[in-house]
């Protein structure tokens, strides 16, 4: 699924009238043909302006013109026109609350590359900033909920890249629970499954306490291996959730 196969965002058209023009042929923006289409001439006409300006943003790489212009839900049919500039990321912190809780290590995977900032070395609002502003699109899981925030409200930071959260994809998918439960649900394998979000506080701990380098090592290991699996997990839901849409009309 690539943007240049969806109608969606188009006011009027939904699911069923997206279905529709697959069925009949119209699998990408160039084959639409108002006149032959199964929509109403005023739908056509939202479309042709739409598919019009969209070409050009397309060209732009403007991820977040498409970012707006999407459902939240169906966000993840971006991926595959800015797969290599999709940045995930993911944090470790001290705890749930971000008013008295402290941010750890933060991850970043992009285009096969992982980097890590750690608190006390390089773990700086500017350098939070330059991942997140040269990304076109961000992924995460539970990110909406959780990471976001605790990074604006520990770092006084905006966070308004495009985001594709991945814990509600996976629902669409009956993937439920945690990240590692759904990682072993699928196959997906990490270095050290015997760790926890509960060993990362400890770890933490054991390193700002006792100055126990291998403890932070493998905190961080843990957290880049989080965040290097959702580049796998995005591959998942993308290759489902495109067989249960258009899948079927391209074959």
């Amino acid at each position: 699924m690539r943007i240049e196969n969806s109608f969606i965002p188009v006011r009027g058209v939904g699911e069923r009238t997206e279905r529709s023009l697959w069925e009949e042929g119209v699998l990408t923006w160039e084959a639409f043909d108002p006149s032959a289409a199964p929509v109403g001439e005023k739908t056509g006409q939202r479309i042709e302006t739409f598919v019009a300006d969209a070409l050009e943003r397309l060209d732009d790489g403007d991820a977040r013109y498409f970012g707006d212009a999407f459902p939240s839900g169906e966000r993840w049919r971006l991926y595959e026109n800015f797969r290599e500039d999709t940045c995930f990321f993911d944090i470790e912190t001290t705890g749930l609350d971000s008013a008295q809780n402290d941010v750890t290590t933060v991850s970043f995977h992009r285009d096969g590359e992982t980097t890590t900032l750690v608190r006390g070395h390089d773990l700086t609002a500017e350098a939070l900033r330059e991942q997140f502003t040269d990304a076109a699109l961000v992924a995460s899981f539970n990110g909406k909920r959780f990471d976001v925030p605790f990074l604006e409200d520990n770092f006084d930071i905006s966070i308004d890249t495009p985001h594709i959260d991945l814990m509600y994809p996976c629902r669409r998918l009956d993937l439920t629970g945690g990240l590692k439960s759904i990682e072993k649900e699928v196959g997906i394998d990490r270095d050290r499954p015997d760790l926890s979000g509960r060993d990362a506080v400890r770890l933490w701990h054991q390193y700002e306490r006792d100055g126990d380098e291998d403890a932070l090592d493998t905190l961080v290991s843990y957290n880049r291996d989080d965040t290097a699996n959702l580049s796998n997990l995005m591959d998942v839901v993308v290759e489902s959730l495109h067989a249960d849409s258009i899948g079927p009309f391209l074959e």
